[in-house]
């Protein structure tokens, strides 16, 4: 939660400065929602999802996230080894260098983090807790709204649909019907004004 307000009030921080308002931009992060009846069976679903993971696809993901660096002489269920710097995105090598690190992970738990949500916001529970946290995140300004990428299509996106949905609007968090008839009048962002160019 507090990396996403930090993200969200710099960005929106930057705004004034050029001339318009922190509401003319919506910041939609990426979460992937596992959603079950039950934690167990949410548990279970995610489980078998990462159990299709094949170990070349793992490590090439990860090795494209670290900076191409080549994992396939190091054991899967050994730590990670020291990173050269890359020169391709370095905060999100240092990102995965810190979870693996923090969390004591090996290679292989590692690229099962990094294969299921591509590195974005996992969220595995009932419907209840998917929307308690999704709540938190947008009533304490991490984030304007989400953008859902479901696990499984369309599986994955009737659970959140059936499940999570009927919640969130029981909270007033989520619209019966559309505003508008456009993207741009359903996140509620104004249309622009075009100025002649002298």
């Amino acid at each position: 939660l507090q990396e996403a307000q930090k993200f969200y009030a710099e960005l929106k921080g930057r705004l004034a400065k050029y001339g318009r308002t922190p509401d003319e931009l919506k910041i939609m992060p990426g979460v992937f929602p596992v959603v079950g009846r039950t934690e167990a069976e949410a548990q279970e679903k995610f489980e078998q999802l990462q159990n299709l993971i094949h170990p070349e696809l793992g490590l090439a993901l990860l090795s494209n996230y670290i900076g191409k660096f080549d994992l396939s002489h190091y054991p899967l269920d050994g730590p990670l080894p020291d990173l050269p710097v890359t020169n391709a995105s370095q905060s999100r090598q240092q990102l995965l260098v810190d979870l693996a690190r923090r969390e004591n992970l090996t290679i292989r738990q590692l690229y099962l983090r990094v294969a299921g949500a591509r590195g974005h916001w996992q969220l595995i529970g009932t419907a209840e807790q998917i929307a308690d946290a999704l709540e938190e995140r947008f009533l304490k300004f991490g984030a304007d709204g989400f953008n859902v990428m479901p696990p499984t299509v369309p599986g994955g996106l009737d659970d959140f649909i059936a499940l999570v949905i009927p919640e969130l609007r029981r909270r007033g968090l989520f619209r019966s019907e559309y505003e508008g008839r456009t993207l741009r009048e359903n996140l509620g962002l104004k249309f622009p004004v075009h100025k002649p160019h002298h």
